[in-house]
């Protein structure tokens, strides 16, 4: 029986050896970023915050996808990639209503499945990709600029990468074409909705002392890229 279940393990191993095979590519994603921005609107202490703009950031990066059969890949990569907003709240200390806009550079890796098609035209195949992402920000900057002073706080300076935490993670969905071009060359099209589902906000909460302030990335992207 151990000789039995040695062999079908090698087997499987050696098959699936055979079968994997690495693609590597490059991607650039412009997209559309705005913050799920949450907070109580009634009450003592309301700041009642709330979405106000959306912003355009951009990303690119490395692309691996690793099949482990024809028509299924585990894919990951490396990414920089920008998110934010602008949000609206109302400071209690000087009952005044402020627009802030937060952008923030991300290190990103997604972890997710693709599933391909059979090739709906010669050399086309539609995916589907669905997972996750993980990210840490490197850098952020508040209206604009690296410091913020905060009017409802008398001016009081701060550095705008202590506004966010530095972790992210999200959720992650699309849909796209794969078109060949030549004998392994692939251009990429598609669509990705990034979900965040971590609270990013480090500053309202911990310098403010507001209540149960809630801000999350969301992204819609444009992927275009090629493998090799």
């Amino acid at each position: 029986m151990k000789k039995l279940l040695l062999a079908l393990g090698v087997t499987f191993l050696t098959a699936g050896a055979a079968s994997a095979q690495v693609e590597i590519g490059l991607k650039v994603s412009p997209s559309i970023t705005n913050l799920r921005a949450d907070s109580p609107r009634n009450g003592t202490g309301a700041t009642g915050f709330k979405n106000e703009k959306s912003k355009v950031g951009f990303g690119g990066g490395v692309i691996i996808d690793y099949f482990f059969g024809q028509n299924y890949a585990f894919s990951s990569g490396l990414f920089l990639t920008g998110k934010g907003g602008t949000v609206s709240y109302l400071d209690p200390s000087t009952n005044t209503r402020y627009n802030q806009k937060i952008g923030v550079q991300y290190l990103e890796v997604p972890v997710s499945l693709k599933l391909f098609t059979n090739d709906i035209s010669e050399g086309t195949k539609v995916y589907f990709q669905v997972g996750g992402t993980l990210a840490g920000a490197i850098s952020a900057r508040i209206d604009g600029e690296k410091f913020y002073q905060d009017p409802g706080n008398s001016n009081a300076e701060t550095r705008a990468s202590k506004h966010v935490i530095i972790p992210d993670v999200g959720l992650l969905g699309g849909a796209g074409v794969e078109y060949l071009l030549g004998q392994s060359t692939r251009l990429i099209a598609g669509l990705s909705y990034h979900h965040g589902i971590v609270n990013i906000d480090r500053y309202f909460d911990n310098t403010r002392k507001f209540n149960n302030v809630t801000l999350k990335n969301s992204e819609v992207a444009l992927d275009l890229g090629i493998k090799f």
